[in-house]
C-alpha cells in the first residue's frame, strides 16, 4: 500500500477484510491476493517475499531535491522498466538490420561550448527555426520536433500514463523526462501529462543528455537553478536550441511590458512562457527582481489551467510508444521475427486486431 501510495479507504472499499489482512488477523485467498496485487500495481510474487524489495530508479537521478524525496512511485518505476524493455528490443532489431551507430550520442562533453552544442543539435535534426516559428500552435511545433528526432534515429516517447492505462497517470511533479543513452537505440521519454510547451523544453533538455551520452532522470525547469552541474548545462543548451540568444536579441522589444513581451516571445518561438521569461532575463531585458515576480505569477496561472484529455488511440499510441519503435515492431512481427505475444506486451494492448489496425495507421501516417 505504501509503495502504491494508496489511501487505505480505497482498499477497504475493494477488499472487505483488508484491515484484518494488514493486522495479520486473517489471510487472503490466492485469488484475493492476485486481485490485491493488481490493485497496488505489484507482481504477486513480491507479496511472498520476507521483506519488500528496496526499489530505486535504475537511472542516474538528477532531479532537484524536492522531487527526489521519498520512494519512487510505481508509475515512474514501471515506465522506466517498460522503456528499458523497448530499448533492449530495438537495440537487437537495429543490430539485425545493420543500422549504423548514432554518431551524435556522446559526441560532446560539458567542457564544450553551449552555443556550439545547440547549433549541432539544430543542424543534426534539421531544426528550422523560421518554419517552427510559423507553426500555428505549440502542438504542431512539438509534433515537428518529435518527427525530427525520430528521423535521425531517436526513440522519442511521450506519454502521460503508464502503458495505455489512463487510471495510472504520470505526475510532472515527480519527473518530467528521462534519457537512456545508447549508440544504437538512444531513447528519450517525456512526461506527456505536462503542458505542450513544457514538453518542448524537456525534449530539448533530454537531447542535450543524448549529445553528452549520459543517461538521466530529469525535472528540467527553465525558471529554477538545477542542483547538478550537468542539469544546468543541459538547461542552457535546451534554451539555446529553442530560443537562440543572437536571434532573440534582434527580436526583443525593450519598451514593452515584461508580461506582454514574454507572451509574444513564447508565441513567436513556440516555447513556454517560462522559457521566454528566462531568456529575456539572460538577455538582460529584465532584472532579477522582475524575473522572479513574473515567474511566480506565470507559474500560478499555468497551474490553474485545465488539463487536456486523451485523443484517438491510433494517433496517440505512436506518440506514447514512439513512431520509430512502433513501426519497427509492427514490421518485425508481421515478418515473423517477433512473437505477437511480445509485441502486444510491449505496446500494452491485448488484441491482435488492434495491433493490425495500429500497423495500418502507422503506415498511413508515414
Amino acid at each position: 500500500r505504501d509503495r502504491a501510495q494508496k489511501d487505505p479507504a480505497e482498499l477497504r472499499s475493494r477488499f472487505k477484510r483488508y484491515d484484518e489482512w494488514e493486522r495479520g488477523a486473517a489471510k487472503p485467498t490466492l485469488k484475493q491476493l492476485e486481485a490485491f496485487a493488481r490493485a497496488v500495481w505489484v507482481p504477486v510474487g513480491y507479496l511472498f517475499l520476507p521483506q519488500p524489495p528496496v526499489e530505486e530508479v535504475p537511472l542516474p537521478d538528477f532531479r532537484s531535491g524536492r522531487r527526489r524525496t521519498g520512494r519512487p512511485s510505481p508509475h515512474l518505476l514501471d515506465t522506466v522498466y517498460l522503456s528499458q524493455a523497448r530499448q533492449e528490443w530495438y537495440r537487437a532489431y537495429a543490430r539485425e538490420a545493420r543500422e549504423p551507430a548514432k554518431a551524435f550520442v556522446g559526441c560532446v562533453t560539458m567542457a564544450d561550448d553551449v552555443e556550439g552544442t545547440a547549433a549541432d543539435i539544430q543542424d543534426t535534426l534539421g531544426f528550422d527555426l523560421v518554419a517552427r516559428r510559423r507553426s500555428p500552435s505549440w502542438t504542431d511545433a512539438l509534433r515537428q520536433f518529435i518527427q525530427q528526432g525520430d528521423a535521425v534515429g531517436l526513440l522519442v516517447m511521450i506519454s502521460g500514463v503508464v502503458h495505455n492505462n489512463t487510471h495510472r497517470k504520470l505526475d510532472p511533479e515527480e519527473f518530467r523526462g528521462f534519457t537512456m543513452a545508447d549508440d544504437l537505440a538512444p531513447l528519450i521519454f517525456v512526461n506527456g501529462a505536462d503542458s505542450k510547451a513544457a514538453q518542448m523544453f524537456t525534449l530539448a533538455h533530454e537531447l542535450a543528455h543524448v549529445w553528452l551520452g549520459r543517461s538521466a532522470l530529469s525535472d528540467p525547469d527553465p525558471g529554477e537553478t538545477a542542483d547538478a552541474d550537468i542539469e544546468r548545462w543541459c538547461n542552457q543548451v535546451a534554451a539555446e536550441v529553442l530560443v537562440p540568444m543572437e536571434v532573440l536579441r534582434g527580436d526583443l522589444r525593450l519598451d514593452a511590458e515584461p508580461a506582454t513581451e514574454m507572451r509574444r516571445i513564447a508565441r513567436r518561438f513556440k516555447v513556454s512562457t517560462l522559457v521566454a521569461l528566462r531568456r529575456m532575463f539572460e538577455a538582460k531585458a529584465i532584472d532579477r527582481r522582475t524575473f522572479h515576480q513574473e515567474y511566480e505569477t506565470e507559474v500560478a496561472r499555468i497551474v490553474a489551467l485545465p488539463k487536456g484529455t486523451g485523443g484517438d488511440f491510433y494517433r496517440t499510441q505512436p506518440v506514447r510508444a514512439g513512431r520509430r519503435f512502433v513501426a519497427a515492431l509492427v514490421e518485425s512481427t508481421l515478418e515473423g521475427r517477433t512473437l505477437y505475444r511480445d509485441a502486444l506486451r510491449m505496446l500494452g494492448i491485448s488484441k491482435v486486431e488492434t495491433f493490425h489496425e495500429l500497423g495500418r495507421s502507422v503506415h498511413a501516417m508515414a
